[in-house]
């Protein structure tokens, strides 16, 4: 049972810096579409990431969101329409990896309290 708690804790390690590996790549492509939104000068109406959708010509702004991570184009009459600038895996990824960290940290401090626990009956048995 003692291996089996730093494999825990380098797993949930590995996991959360996955999730933040994954996030970042999301949040760069974001920062990214931002940069083109802001740009102005020719070929900037209608926005460039807010292109390839029906109601690209009702486009007046834009809005992000960081959880998750999202590129949210705001239309005329208070619409809104997500654009697809994020690859569709980031923020599943990023919540997998995130929440199996987690569950492995939590799961190496149980395994902890148990072996601790063991050691204490066994100390005090004797």
């Amino acid at each position: 049972m003692s291996s089996l708690i730093p494999r825990l804790r380098g797993t949930a390690t590995l996991a959360g810096a996955g999730a933040l590996a994954v996030y970042v790549w999301g949040l760069l492509h974001l920062v990214g579409a931002v940069l083109e939104a802001e740009d102005g000068g020719t070929g900037s109406a209608p926005l460039p990431p807010c292109r390839g959708n029906e109601q690209v010509a009702q486009v007046i702004d834009y809005s992000v969101g960081y959880l998750p991570l999202s590129f949210d184009c705001e239309t005329t009459g208070g619409g809104s329409y997500t654009a697809d600038v994020i690859p569709a895996y980031v923020n599943p990824a990023a919540v997998g990896l995130a929440l199996a960290a987690v569950g492995c940290a939590v799961s190496s401090a149980y395994v902890s309290e148990l072996r601790l626990r063991a050691e204490a009956r066994e100390g005090g048995a004797g």
